[in-house]
């Protein structure tokens, strides 16, 4: 059994690791207490490492009590999984996650947004509309720190939108998230989540017609995931380009680049849905 109680210095690292200005941070020492656990799979996904960070999911849903750690252990492997294409199978961990939050607004909203997203991944727009009114629901009533959960909301508005054609609320919702992720949470301000705000962005501003302003972004961000280590991230805006242009990388460079991602992620552990 992990005990519930942590080394204030572990922490540190592993939520510089997760949620500051480390995410490339490579090997992760080793957890002590449920929210270690939970910290080192975060990182471990945003590198790619999906062998590693669901392993340590796994280890937290059998180590951890019911409750909040285990219902975010269920929403964020059905995150990895969303992120490698299996929006029907992440549904069925995110709908656990739901169920498992119990009254955490945390945990609730985590599977909220979750649910909306895996809804927008098979064409159920209104659905996911529902999913993340009631997810801002819970935000607004949480008297908790819920920065982290307005940031993903903000990515799954903007994609909604996108998928709904309407460019200039799709730029809306993703400036929103760059302007939330650039606040500090806790000591420091989440790389990660700064970069993925800026792919959202781009993908955005494409959707709105700004297809210059789109692909400054979107080299920026190409340019910020390979200096992070951030390999999901580096695939997904090497794939935008691809189809928008590169005002710095010939097309040739970008598809080795998505290449070369998509391989480190299979090495790793992921398996990339073939839809």
């Amino acid at each position: 059994m992990i005990a519930q109680g942590g080394d204030s210095a572990l922490e540190a690292t592993l939520t510089a690791a997760a949620f500051g200005d480390q995410p490339g941070r490579w090997p992760l020492p080793a957890a002590t207490s449920p929210d270690h656990l939970w910290l080192r799979a975060v990182a471990a996904g945003g590198q790619g490492r999906y062998a590693s960070a669901y392993r340590d999911l796994a280890m937290l849903r059998r180590a951890a009590a019911p409750g909040r750690w285990v219902s975010l252990a269920h929403s964020t492997h059905g995150s990895f999984l969303r992120q490698l294409g299996w929006h029907t199978q992440a549904r069925r961990w995110d709908g656990q996650a739901l169920a498992l939050a119990g009254a955490d607004p945390e945990a609730r909203a985590d599977a909220l947004i979750g649910l909306a997203a895996d809804a927008l991944g098979v064409g159920r727009f209104s659905v996911a509309q529902t999913l993340l009114d009631r997810a801002g629901d819970v935000l607004a009533a949480a008297v908790v720190p819920t920065h982290r959960l307005a940031v993903r909301r903000s990515w799954v508005a903007a994609e909604l939108a996108m998928a709904a054609g309407d460019g200039a609320a799709a730029v809306c919702h993703a400036r929103a998230a760059v302007e939330l992720s650039g606040a500090a949470i806790g000591e420091t301000v989440s790389a990660r989540h700064r970069v993925k705000s800026e792919v959202v962005l781009a993908a955005a501003l494409c959707c709105a017609g700004a297809t210059d302003r789109a692909r400054a972004v979107g080299d920026a961000a190409l340019d910020a995931a390979g200096r992070l280590g951030l390999v999901p991230l580096g695939w997904a805006v090497a794939c935008l380009l691809l189809d928008i242009g590169s005002a710095t990388r010939t097309t040739a460079d970008l598809r080795d680049l998505r290449e070369v991602c998509a391989h480190r992620v299979r090495h790793a552990g992921g398996v990339w849905s073939a839809v």
